[in-house]
Formats: C-alpha cells, sequence, structure tokens
C-alpha cells in the first residue's frame, strides 16, 4: 500500500464538522468524499429520519457497519462518519484497520448552533436539543477522545483545520501503509 493512498476517517460528535472538513480536504488531495449519512441514505432509498422512524435505531447502526465493512473503496478516500457511528462496539477498530482515523470536536454551544434547523438529525427531534447533546455526548466521549488524533474545530478557519487534518493524514498514513506492507509481506510466507 502507498501512503498517499490511505483512507482518512473523520469521526466525532454530530455537528463538529466531519463533512465541511472531509469536502475541503478531499479537494486538496484528490480524494472522493464519501459522507457515510448520505452513502446510507442512497443506498435504502430513504432518509435516515425515515430509517429511524421505520426501522429503528438499530437497524440504522447494522446499515453504517455494513458501509464501513464493504460500501466504500479501500483507498483515497475521506469518510466522513455519522456521530454516532464510532461509538458501536467493534467500529473504531475496524476504522483504524482501514486508514487513518482524525476525531473533530467542538464545543456543545458549537454543536447546538450548527445542528439547528436540521431536519435530519432524529436525535435531536426533541422538546431540549442541548439537553440531548449534553446526554449523548456524555455517553460518547470517552469514544471520542481515544478514536484518532483529536482536532478542535471551534472559531477555527476552515483552511487552517484542513491544513491540521491533512499533516496528521499525511504523517500518519506513512505509517499506516508500512503496518500494512509488513502484514502483506507476512501473510504471503
Amino acid at each position: 500500500m502507498h501512503a498517499p493512498d490511505v483512507n482518512l476517517y473523520l469521526v466525532g460528535f454530530m455537528g463538529t464538522g466531519k463533512t465541511t472538513v472531509g469536502r475541503a480536504l478531499a479537494q486538496r488531495i484528490g480524494f472522493q468524499l464519501l459522507d457515510s449519512d448520505v452513502e446510507i441514505e442512497r443506498q435504502a432509498g430513504k432518509t435516515i429520519p425515515e430509517i429511524f422512524a421505520e426501522q429503528g435505531e438499530p437497524a440504522f447502526r447494522v446499515r453504517e457497519r455494513a458501509f464501513i465493512e464493504g460500501g466504500h473503496s479501500q483507498t483515497r478516500c475521506v469518510v466522513a462518519c455519522g456521530g454516532g457511528l464510532v461509538v458501536q462496539p467493534g467500529m473504531l477498530d475496524l476504522l483504524k484497520s482501514k486508514g487513518v482515523v482524525v476525531c473533530l470536536h467542538a464545543s456543545l454551544e458549537t454543536v447546538l448552533k450548527r445542528t439547528q434547523g436540521s431536519k435530519n438529525r432524529p436525535l435531536l427531534n426533541v422538546e431540549d436539543p442541548m439537553e440531548r447533546i449534553r446526554a449523548l455526548y456524555a455517553a460518547r466521549e470517552h469514544v471520542y477522545r481515544n478514536s484518532g488524533t483529536l482536532v478542535l474545530t471551534d472559531g477555527r478557519p476552515l483552511l487552517e483545520i484542513v491544513a491540521h487534518v491533512f499533516r496528521i493524514w499525511k504523517r500518519e498514513a506513512v505509517d499506516f501503509a508500512t503496518a500494512a506492507d509488513r502484514a502483506a509481506a507476512k501473510a504471503a510466507r
């Protein structure tokens, strides 16, 4: 495997900028951008709120796992992962076996501002979205903090964030490719 081809997985809580940063980064390095939520909607022929309403959150999580396991190219992709994707048991290890993982972070106040008015966030379709954000984040924080290099997105220009994530990806892609080559050589023996 060549380091310049290693996938990048952006994880983190909803509203931290995964899709926005992913789009700019994919353009910079000439990769395909895949938003896991958009891809799941496309494959299901339904919106995320429809999937949640008709089949429930567990069915949506099964679709997320299937997408990561084999629903995208194994090289040259920036994947903006849904906020709950990495929290599922075994998903972080699966992501790390497929590429570099970077976690984006923003304050809960910023998350609320960025997600207000979105009709595509069924977990926030409640009377007090901030209370739900606090509860969800409290339950997920330990996973996010251990999922990869953490990059803060609050109050920073997009180009600065993209440059920071690019440097992390470039450095960690070398390590990932080297480990993949070693594993392939060992398996060939």
